[in-house]
This record gives structure tokens, C-alpha cells and sequence, in this order.
């Protein structure tokens, strides 16, 4: 069998990470972010990187962090917000942005997966979204052809895995890791757990382990609140 647990995220990146690359990587918001992987990336220092994410972390968090390091040329994703760096960068013309409505986001990185080149979709006709698109009717309707994502390198956060790389999620930190995993030249994952292979009940296995190239344990697992808001108990 193919060792795929490395010890440590460093280890588990080496020999993968290039100028230039594109990179996936899971999380919505502060949920399901490679927590371990991104500072790796960070401090190796690959530069014009285009990343693939919905959005790009929150101040001081996650993919923030490549953005502060100037490691970022161009991003693919569907929210800007909460996060003033990326606003201002775009804005004042430092980083290229494709805006993908979020739904049209899950779909091409799907897509790119399954090894389905294009679609057509009736999201974004008519808008800035669809400049540059081709666009053809069906039975009356208008729609858009949106072209497949893939990337050098997805990285992904999961809950648990076995040591030939089947992923189990927890909840909503499964979002778009699942579908990045399937859309990587080499898809490296963090996780909570790594059990031994047999330790899964087929059924709840979200990925299978072909789809994984290496695995390491979590070295941060802040799982951060986005917004928490709280009411006093009723006397």
C-alpha cells in the first residue's frame, strides 16, 4: 500500500508547491479551513499563486494569511467580505479577482472533478458574470456556459481519516473540502483523526481514499466562531 500519513504539514508539502501554482482550498467562512496546511504554505513562500477558495479567510486567519505575504496574484472565489485586505487590494488594482457566484463556484470545482469540461447555468445571465461568456437558449430560457476549475494542488480539512485516505466530514466543515478533494493534481488533507483502514463503516465515508494523495494530523485546531451572538437566559 502507498504511505500516504506524513508526519507533519512541511513534509507533506514538499516537492509539490511551485510559482505560479494554482491552488483549492476548502473552507467556508472560519469552517473547515486546512488550518496546518495554509502557515505551511505561507512560510515556504511560493509567489503569483492563483487560489481557488469561496472566500479568503478573515483578518488574521486562514488565506489571509498568503494574501499579507504578497503570495497571491489572482483569486477564484464568491464572497470578498469580512475581509478588509482582500477589499482593498482589489480595489486599488494589487490582485486580480474572478467572482463566482457561490452555487456556480461548487459547481465548476464539481465539475472539474468529474472531468466534465463545461455547463450551462441560468445563474448570472445578464450581469457582469456572464461578460465574456458564451450564452445559448433552452426551451425559452437564457443561459450561461461556465467552464470546470481544477488545480496543481487542493488542500482540505476533514474530520477524520483512515491511513488509505477515505474522509470522513463533521457537519458543516464539509462545504466545498469534498468536491476540491476530486479536483487536485494531488490533493494533501489534514485531519482531526487517522484511524487504521477497517475503522469506517463504508457507508459514512464522504471521499474515498483514491482521491487522496497525503494526509497529515492537524497541527491547529482553532475552529473559530464567525459571528457568535447570545441572548441572557429568561429569569
Amino acid at each position: 500500500m502507498v504511505q500516504k500519513v506524513f508526519d507533519n504539514p512541511e513534509a507533506a508539502l514538499e516537492g509539490v508547491l511551485f510559482d505560479g501554482m494554482t491552488i483549492m482550498s476548502g473552507g467556508f467562512g472560519l469552517s473547515g479551513n486546512p488550518e496546518s496546511l495554509i502557515p505551511a504554505i505561507r512560510d515556504v513562500g511560493v509567489k503569483d499563486l492563483t487560489i481557488i477558495s469561496n472566500n479568503c479567510g478573515a483578518d488574521g486567519f486562514g488565506l489571509w494569511m498568503l494574501l499579507n505575504n504578497g503570495q497571491i496574484k489572482k483569486m477564484i472565489s464568491s464572497y470578498v467580505g469580512e475581509n478588509k485586505l482582500f477589499e482593498s487590494l482589489y480595489l486599488e488594482g494589487k490582485l486580480e479577482l474572478e467572482l463566482s457566484p457561490q452555487g456556480t463556484l461548487a459547481e465548476r470545482i464539481r465539475a472539474g472533478g468529474a472531468g466534465i469540461p463545461a455547463f450551462f447555468t441560468r445563474t448570472g445571465v445578464g450581469t457582469v458574470v456572464a461578460e465574456g461568456k458564451p450564452v445559448e437558449e433552452f426551451d425559452g430560457e437564457l443561459y450561461v456556459r461556465e467552464k470546470w476549475l481544477r488545480a496543481d494542488l487542493s488542500i482540505i480539512k476533514a474530520w477524520r481519516a483512515d491511513t488509505a485516505g477515505n474522509l470522513m466530514f463533521r457537519k458543516t466543515a464539509r462545504n466545498f473540502n469534498p468536491n476540491m478533494a476530486t479536483a487536485g493534481k494531488v490533493t494533501v488533507v489534514e485531519v482531526e483523526e487517522i484511524v487504521e483502514p477497517g475503522a469506517f463503516d463504508p457507508d459514512c465515508i464522504h471521499i474515498p481514499g483514491i482521491y487522496v494523495d497525503r494526509i497529515i494530523q492537524s497541527t491547529i485546531n482553532e475552529k473559530r466562531i464567525e459571528k457568535l451572538t447570545t441572548r441572557p437566559r429568561p429569569v
